[in-house]
């Protein structure tokens, strides 16, 4: 079998040729960014974010894309802050309710049905209903650019954590345990996602010298 007949190739530039795109289905299952935030006045805002990750361990810095220059930047960049929080099943249809494309003004907060809490260290609230959440403030704001320089639609937050909130129904002898939390993981296609069950869990080690 030759490669053609192997493979489906294109160009991202000229298009894919399938029915949906099929770049965040390879990339992925991929971990939620859901972004509290709030602007000068104390507006808040709530968003999720299939383009997330941890980058760095120390300082330990998250980031997340935004395609669009959305409120969630706009508060960042006025306030520095921002507070990351885990969705777990039981709370996936209240994230999907806060992706909502509703007016700054509106709380996605009382839209979702969920409740801010106060942070320790941040002024942005976080999600109460969530069981592990991370305080943040913002280390940058990059405007994505294409390999000729050409600026995209999309801007990167980086943020250094400087507080974790978990609950310990979660720590199992001190360690954290992924799956009891159930968490939520965005997919391909126009709506899929999986959840993380201990069922799936296997274990590999670092080769040592």
């Amino acid at each position: 079998m030759s490669e053609s007949e192997r493979d489906h190739y294109y160009e991202p530039r000229n298009g894919h040729g399938l029915p949906h795109d099929p770049f965040n289905a390879i990339v992925g299952p991929r971990p939620i960014g859901w972004i509290s935030s709030q602007d000068a006045e104390g507006h808040r805002n709530l968003a999720p974010y299939s383009f997330f990750n941890a980058f760095n361990y120390v300082p330990p810095i998250i980031g997340f894309s935004s395609i669009g220059y959305k409120d969630t930047v706009r508060n960042i960049e006025q306030t520095g802050e921002f507070a990351w929080n885990l969705v777990t099943r039981p709370l996936a249809e209240a994230m999907n309710a806060s992706c909502a494309p509703v007016a700054p003004e509106v709380d996605e907060f009382a839209l979702a049905g969920l409740t801010p809490v106060p942070s320790r260290l941040i002024k942005a609230p976080r999600v109460a209903e969530s069981p592990v959440s991370f305080e943040c403030r913002m280390t940058q704001i990059i405007q994505l650019k294409g390999h000729d320089g050409t600026l995209a639609d999309s801007w990167l937050i980086l943020g250094e954590v400087v507080a974790v909130h978990i609950s310990r129904s979660l720590l199992k002898n001190g360690i954290y345990d992924t799956a009891a939390a159930h968490p939520v993981l965005r997919a391909g296609g126009p709506g899929d996602y999986y959840e993380i069950e201990a069922s799936s869990r296997f274990q590999l080690f670092r080769p040592t010298a």
